[in-house]
Protein backbone atom coordinates (compact mmCIF):
# COMPACT_ATOMS: atom_id res chain seq x y z
CA UNK A 1 0.00 0.00 0.00
CA UNK A 2 1.68 3.48 -0.84
CA UNK A 3 2.15 6.33 1.09
CA UNK A 4 0.01 9.15 0.53
CA UNK A 5 2.32 11.45 2.89
CA UNK A 6 6.01 10.19 1.27
CA UNK A 7 6.72 11.55 -2.65
CA UNK A 8 8.66 9.10 -4.57
CA UNK A 9 11.15 10.40 -7.55
CA UNK A 10 12.13 7.44 -9.17
CA UNK A 11 15.48 8.58 -10.32
CA UNK A 12 16.34 8.61 -6.65
CA UNK A 13 16.64 5.06 -6.19
CA UNK A 14 19.03 4.98 -9.57
CA UNK A 15 21.71 7.79 -8.68
CA UNK A 16 21.83 7.43 -4.77
CA UNK A 17 24.25 4.91 -4.65
CA UNK A 18 26.31 6.65 -6.74
CA UNK A 19 25.95 10.00 -5.18
CA UNK A 20 26.57 8.69 -1.91
CA UNK A 21 30.10 7.16 -3.16
CA UNK A 22 31.24 10.60 -4.22
CA UNK A 23 29.99 12.12 -0.81
CA UNK A 24 31.74 9.60 1.23
CA UNK A 25 35.01 10.85 -0.61
CA UNK A 26 34.57 14.28 0.36
CA UNK A 27 31.92 15.16 2.87
CA UNK A 28 33.47 15.75 6.49
CA UNK A 29 33.02 12.54 9.21
CA UNK A 30 30.95 15.06 11.95
CA UNK A 31 29.27 18.31 11.91
CA UNK A 32 26.34 19.91 9.99
CA UNK A 33 24.96 18.59 6.57
CA UNK A 34 22.55 21.91 5.01
CA UNK A 35 20.60 19.74 1.82
CA UNK A 36 18.87 23.20 -0.52
CA UNK A 37 15.96 21.95 -2.70
CA UNK A 38 15.78 18.13 -0.68
CA UNK A 39 12.51 17.58 -2.94
CA UNK A 40 11.21 14.16 -1.79
CA UNK A 41 13.42 13.55 1.01
CA UNK A 42 14.65 10.49 -0.43
CA UNK A 43 18.07 11.44 -0.86
CA UNK A 44 19.32 12.90 2.61
CA UNK A 45 17.38 9.73 4.42
CA UNK A 46 19.58 7.48 2.52
CA UNK A 47 22.41 9.62 3.16
CA UNK A 48 21.72 9.69 6.59
CA UNK A 49 21.81 6.45 6.82
CA UNK A 50 25.56 6.30 6.03
CA UNK A 51 26.59 9.16 7.99
CA UNK A 52 25.55 8.21 11.21
CA UNK A 53 28.07 11.17 12.75
CA UNK A 54 26.70 13.90 10.62
CA UNK A 55 23.83 16.41 11.42
CA UNK A 56 21.42 16.89 8.12
CA UNK A 57 19.29 19.46 7.89
CA UNK A 58 16.82 19.30 4.83
CA UNK A 59 15.51 22.02 3.28
CA UNK A 60 12.44 23.43 0.45
CA UNK A 61 10.55 25.62 -0.50
CA UNK A 62 7.34 24.14 -0.97
CA UNK A 63 5.78 22.57 2.12
CA UNK A 64 3.99 19.28 0.13
CA UNK A 65 7.84 18.73 0.12
CA UNK A 66 8.59 19.30 3.35
CA UNK A 67 5.84 16.80 4.80
CA UNK A 68 7.17 14.32 2.62
CA UNK A 69 10.96 15.07 4.09
CA UNK A 70 9.74 14.28 7.85
CA UNK A 71 7.91 11.41 6.63
CA UNK A 72 10.84 9.94 5.16
CA UNK A 73 12.87 10.98 8.70
CA UNK A 74 10.42 9.29 10.60
CA UNK A 75 9.51 6.07 8.34
CA UNK A 76 13.53 5.30 8.62
CA UNK A 77 13.89 6.24 11.86
CA UNK A 78 16.78 9.13 11.59
CA UNK A 79 17.53 10.39 14.60
CA UNK A 80 20.30 12.49 12.87
CA UNK A 81 18.17 14.45 10.22
CA UNK A 82 16.75 17.85 11.33
CA UNK A 83 12.95 18.65 10.69
CA UNK A 84 12.71 20.48 7.14
CA UNK A 85 13.16 24.10 6.40
CA UNK A 86 11.22 26.38 4.31
CA UNK A 87 14.54 27.88 2.53
CA UNK A 88 14.17 29.51 -1.34
CA UNK A 89 18.32 29.54 -2.17
CA UNK A 90 17.19 33.00 -4.03
CA UNK A 91 17.05 34.18 -0.79
CA UNK A 92 19.56 36.85 0.77
CA UNK A 93 18.14 35.41 4.23
CA UNK A 94 18.78 31.50 4.96
CA UNK A 95 17.49 30.29 8.29
CA UNK A 96 20.81 27.75 8.69
CA UNK A 97 23.58 30.42 9.50
CA UNK A 98 26.81 28.13 9.26
CA UNK A 99 27.19 24.60 7.84
CA UNK A 100 30.50 22.23 7.43
CA UNK A 101 28.76 21.11 3.54
CA UNK A 102 26.20 21.92 1.22
CA UNK A 103 24.61 19.81 -1.26
CA UNK A 104 22.16 20.67 -4.18
CA UNK A 105 21.04 17.74 -6.26
CA UNK A 106 19.36 18.50 -9.18
CA UNK A 107 17.80 21.71 -8.55
CA UNK A 108 20.30 23.97 -10.52
CA UNK A 109 18.68 22.89 -14.63
CA UNK A 110 14.82 22.53 -12.51
CA UNK A 111 15.32 26.77 -11.46
CA UNK A 112 15.65 30.04 -12.68
CA UNK A 113 18.89 30.98 -12.56
CA UNK A 114 18.36 33.45 -9.57
CA UNK A 115 18.37 31.16 -7.88
CA UNK A 116 21.66 28.93 -8.94
CA UNK A 117 22.90 32.56 -7.79
CA UNK A 118 21.71 32.53 -4.31
CA UNK A 119 22.76 29.63 -4.19
CA UNK A 120 26.63 30.57 -4.26
CA UNK A 121 25.43 33.67 -2.00
CA UNK A 122 24.17 31.64 0.47
CA UNK A 123 26.78 29.30 0.65
CA UNK A 124 29.15 31.92 0.67
CA UNK A 125 28.15 33.16 3.86
CA UNK A 126 27.56 29.07 5.20
CA UNK A 127 30.68 27.90 4.52
CA UNK A 128 33.96 28.26 6.18
CA UNK A 129 37.11 28.24 4.93
CA UNK A 130 37.45 24.23 3.72
CA UNK A 131 33.77 24.02 3.52
CA UNK A 132 32.07 21.65 0.83
CA UNK A 133 29.50 22.66 -1.63
CA UNK A 134 28.23 19.64 -3.51
CA UNK A 135 26.17 20.32 -7.07
CA UNK A 136 24.51 17.26 -8.41
CA UNK A 137 22.85 17.25 -12.14
CA UNK A 138 23.16 17.46 -15.86
CA UNK A 139 25.76 19.86 -17.34
CA UNK A 140 27.14 20.98 -21.02
CA UNK A 141 30.90 21.25 -21.34
CA UNK A 142 32.15 23.55 -23.48
CA UNK A 143 29.35 24.24 -24.81
CA UNK A 144 27.52 21.71 -25.79
CA UNK A 145 25.65 18.56 -24.05
CA UNK A 146 26.92 15.89 -23.31
CA UNK A 147 24.66 13.35 -24.58
CA UNK A 148 21.68 13.52 -27.41
CA UNK A 149 19.40 13.10 -24.57
CA UNK A 150 20.54 15.98 -22.00
CA UNK A 151 19.82 18.16 -25.28
CA UNK A 152 16.24 16.68 -25.82
CA UNK A 153 16.23 16.91 -21.85
CA UNK A 154 17.15 20.70 -22.20
CA UNK A 155 14.68 21.34 -24.97
CA UNK A 156 12.30 19.90 -22.61
CA UNK A 157 13.03 22.21 -19.53
CA UNK A 158 13.24 25.58 -21.80
CA UNK A 159 9.71 24.42 -23.12
CA UNK A 160 8.28 23.87 -19.74
CA UNK A 161 9.82 27.28 -18.35
CA UNK A 162 11.71 29.87 -20.64
CA UNK A 163 14.01 30.08 -17.31
CA UNK A 164 14.90 26.92 -16.80
CA UNK A 165 17.37 24.63 -18.35
CA UNK A 166 20.84 22.95 -18.62
CA UNK A 167 23.68 25.18 -17.28
CA UNK A 168 26.95 25.68 -18.52
CA UNK A 169 29.78 24.06 -16.32
CA UNK A 170 32.06 26.95 -16.96
CA UNK A 171 29.02 29.47 -16.33
CA UNK A 172 28.13 27.58 -12.97
CA UNK A 173 32.15 27.60 -12.20
CA UNK A 174 33.09 30.82 -12.76
CA UNK A 175 30.14 32.12 -10.53
CA UNK A 176 30.81 29.94 -7.86
CA UNK A 177 34.52 31.57 -7.99
CA UNK A 178 33.16 34.75 -7.88
CA UNK A 179 32.12 34.08 -4.52
CA UNK A 180 35.11 32.27 -3.27
CA UNK A 181 35.01 28.67 -4.38
CA UNK A 182 37.94 27.00 -5.89
CA UNK A 183 37.95 25.06 -9.03
CA UNK A 184 35.18 22.02 -9.05
CA UNK A 185 36.52 18.51 -8.93
CA UNK A 186 34.27 16.56 -11.40
CA UNK A 187 33.24 13.23 -11.37
CA UNK A 188 31.34 11.38 -14.35
CA UNK A 189 27.82 10.17 -13.23
CA UNK A 190 25.37 7.60 -14.41
CA UNK A 191 22.79 8.51 -16.91
CA UNK A 192 25.20 11.57 -18.32
CA UNK A 193 24.82 13.46 -14.57
CA UNK A 194 28.04 15.34 -13.07
CA UNK A 195 28.94 15.82 -9.42
CA UNK A 196 30.57 19.20 -9.14
CA UNK A 197 32.26 19.23 -5.56
CA UNK A 198 33.81 22.64 -5.10
CA UNK A 199 35.56 24.10 -1.83
CA UNK A 200 35.38 27.23 -0.02
CA UNK A 201 38.84 29.34 0.19
CA UNK A 202 39.87 31.59 3.44
CA UNK A 203 36.73 34.00 4.70
CA UNK A 204 37.64 37.11 4.16
CA UNK A 205 39.51 37.24 1.49
CA UNK A 206 36.91 37.21 -1.19
CA UNK A 207 33.67 38.52 -2.09
CA UNK A 208 30.67 36.69 -0.68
Amino acid sequence: MSDPVRLYAPATTRNRDPILEVLRRHLPSSGLVLEIASGTGEHIAHFAQAFAGIAFQPSDPDGIARVSIDAWTAALGRTNVRPALMLDAASDEWPVQAAAAIICINMVHIAPWGATVGLMRGAARALHHGGILYLYGPYRRGGRHTAESNGAFDQDLRMRNSDWGVRDLETVAALASEHGFGPPTVAEMPANNLSLIFRRHETGLIRA
